[in-house]
């Protein structure tokens, strides 16, 4: 090994760094995509707050015909916004030519997308029951209010017309409830469904986080490998060079020697 290509080794970093390896550069396209993806999943978020924040008023005394409409409504936006995303995660799942960075960051947009999925569900779960015990205790109260009507029919105290006039109005009464309580019923049934539909999707996404998981244990134990390696090589190398070292140094210490017995060899004539 010349004393150039020692040197040349001995200039060399110690330590193996991520960013020098060109499998660890993001592809431009795929951090684009991945921070729309994670800036969705952030919005859903807020939605989710949203709609928590509308379900506590059933049940009270802060219920309300508008509240029960927000709900409907941001039940059914954020359900097809988790579909939507949901088939943009398994592009960039599938995204191709992807190395250990972009693996990492596959998982972690999974994982926090199976985490705001998992707590949109449980607020549909808690809807259906809220909005299921809403419906059964308008029910109850429209049977009610039908009861008084048919008394005061058999009591006859009021005059005929009087009396048609009452029943045609609490009529309009009983049908306009009863139409509030089939669309409540109508709507349960629709979050019903889309819960099933979104279960699919979570099991969609938790096989993809653990396939992910164990593409990283792969990808982990070779990057340790390649470290070890590379830390192994440079380790050897620096062995050789300071032995090289070492065999130049005595090297000149046995040509000082030698220097100095000759002087004294020709010292030594001379005098004679």
């Amino acid at each position: 090994m010349s004393f150039q290509r020692s040197s040349a080794l001995e200039s060399q970093p110690t330590t193996w760094r991520r960013d020098d390896d060109p499998q660890y550069a993001d592809d431009p396209e795929f951090r684009e995509f991945s921070q729309e993806i994670s800036d969705k999943i952030f919005s859903l978020t807020s939605q989710c707050s949203q709609l928590s924040n509308e379900l506590s008023k059933l049940g009270t005394k802060k219920e309300t015909e508008r509240g029960r409409e927000r709900i409907k409504n941001l039940t059914s936006d954020t359900a097809e916004s988790f579909k939507q995303i949901g088939e943009g995660l398994k592009r960039i799942t599938n995204w191709p030519d992807v190395g250990p960075s972009q693996k990492y960051t596959q998982k972690r947009l999974a994982q926090e997308y199976q985490a705001s999925l998992q707590e949109f569900q449980t607020l549909q779960r808690t809807a259906i029951e809220k909005e299921k015990a809403s419906a059964s205790a308008a029910r109850a109260a429209l049977e009610d209010q039908r009861s008084p009507t048919q008394e005061r029919s058999e009591f006859g105290g009021l005059q005929q017309q009087e009396q048609e006039q009452l029943r045609l109005a609490s009529q309009d009464e009983v049908d306009f409830q009863e139409q509030m309580i089939i669309e409540r019923e109508s709507e349960i049934r629709n979050i019903e469904q889309s819960v099933g539909e979104l279960n699919e999707l979570f099991r969609d996404v938790a096989v993809m986080v653990r396939e992910q998981g164990d593409q990283l244990d792969i990808i982990g134990e070779h990057v340790e490998t390649t470290y070890d390696a590379s830390r192994g090589a440079h380790v050897e190398l620096t062995k050789a060079n300071r032995y090289q070292k070492s065999a130049r140094s005595k090297a000149c210490i046995l040509l000082l020697i030698l220097a100095i017995v000759l002087v004294i060899i020709i010292l030594a004539v001379v005098i004679d």
